[in-house]
């Protein structure tokens, strides 16, 4: 053979050779929902009743995308979903285990979520598509839980910094009585002294029950909310912390003194958002609008992501293993796209997926944070939600 030829022959044997090992390669992925009844009832706007695929179909296109890389490395990936009750979580994350499925997306509330790592223990990973509680990402941290939802923390930061921005720095918080809310009160507490603003009145909106979407008429509301809201002391901004949905959207154009309402309702600090254009996002709403037939959710873009930084680890690594998966994901070599401008990594302190946090009305993006001047020594991502110094986890720690 010539010489010429000797360099050629070996890269195409090379490349001969790990197509071969990489089509051997096949990826098992569940989504897991374990959807657990809403402490409210119906939402207050029926703009806001789930659609049944919820999750679902963010996975589906994440599935898609991921078989279009994998398709040139010959990879194969499998995807199945299941909706259980959360009680049953734990028992149907085992049975997936024993069906090869080691990489596990969970739409799961707190407690269930937990109760997924301890069955997992090492023989699955799980991504957190859901669940905000900074004690997950804190004290009550799972070594086997990466996150790609954003913590209460992350979204409460973001909006203050916009609202530092602004210079808007009087603030009345407005809380549910649920117990999610009052987590959420906690963090919105923590971001406003974290960045020096001031909370000139607090109010909590206790949840009397009632079908309200039924009972609460217009003119009702219009006589209740002003009542409520007469003796607040002066203020720019009003951050309400409405979790679980019973009041906050009630609150915009409503209140007796004329102020924008943000938090739970009017400017709102969310993970994605269908009227999000920027850095591309502009095709991932389509391919989603055109898979699905309607407009994208948070927990969609969630589980979409989710899959996507299995994708890409199993790209980078050529390994279906899962711990071979996370040690990857929370090594400095890892990124992956996201539609928000820069490349997302995780925090190898807690497993948290670093990303700017979307400030939306419902209509456009505002604005996108963190917000210009808010610095940090690694990255100005780190600004939001917990920091090292902050968070309490030691799983992630070396052994």
């Amino acid at each position: 053979m010539p010489a010429f030829f000797k360099p050629v022959a070996l890269a195409a044997a090379v490349l001969m050779a790990f197509a071969a090992h990489a089509r051997a390669l096949e990826i098992r992925i569940a989504v897991l929902r374990a959807d657990a009844p809403s402490v409210s009832g119906l939402p207050i706007s029926r703009l806001d009743l789930p659609p049944p695929d919820l999750g679902f179909a963010g996975a589906q296109l994440g599935y898609e995308d991921n078989q279009t890389t994998g398709a040139f490395l010959g990879q194969t990936y499998l995807l199945t979903t299941r909706t259980v009750a959360p009680q049953d979580a734990a028992a149907s994350l085992q049975a997936l285990i024993a069906d090869g499925y080691d990489k596990v997306v969970a739409l799961a509330p707190h407690d269930s979520l937990l109760a997924l790592s301890d069955a997992a223990g090492d023989a699955a990973l799980l991504l957190n598509a859901l669940a905000p509680d900074d004690d997950l990402r804190s004290g009550a941290c799972r070594a086997n839980i990466l996150h790609v939802a954003p913590s209460r923390a992350m979204r409460a930061d973001g909006l203050i910094q916009y609202l530092i921005w602004k210079q808007w720095r009087r603030v009345v918080l407005i809380s549910g009585s649920h117990p999610e809310d009052r987590a959420l009160a906690d963090s919105y507490r923590a971001a406003l002294a974290k960045f020096q603003a001031r909370i000139v009145s607090e109010l909590e909106f206790e949840d009397t029950g009632g079908a309200r979407r039924t009972d609460t008429g217009f003119a009702q509301v219009q006589r209740q909310i002003p009542q409520f809201t007469q003796k607040l002391r002066d203020h720019d901004v009003i951050v309400a912390a409405d979790e679980a949905d019973v009041f906050a959207a009630y609150l915009p154009y409503r209140t007796w003194q004329p102020r924008p309402v943000t938090g739970s309702a009017g400017l709102r600090p969310v993970t994605f958002h269908p009227a999000h254009e920027a850095w591309g996002a502009t095709q991932f709403q389509t391919r989603f609008e055109d898979l699905t037939g309607r407009r994208v959710r948070e927990e969609d873009y969630q589980v979409w992501l989710a899959l996507r930084v299995i994708g890409e680890a199993v790209t980078r690594t050529g390994s279906a293993d899962p711990e071979a998966l996370r040690r990857y994901a929370l090594s400095d070599a890892f990124s992956v796209g996201g539609f928000k401008g820069q490349k997302l990594t995780f925090r190898p302190w807690n497993g948290q997926l670093r990303q700017p946090i979307l400030l939306s009305d419902g209509h456009l993006t505002v604005s996108v944070s963190p917000q210009p001047g808010f610095l940090h020594q690694r990255s100005p991502l780190d600004t939001l939600g917990l920091d090292r110094p902050e968070s309490r986890c030691t799983a992630f720690e070396p052994n």
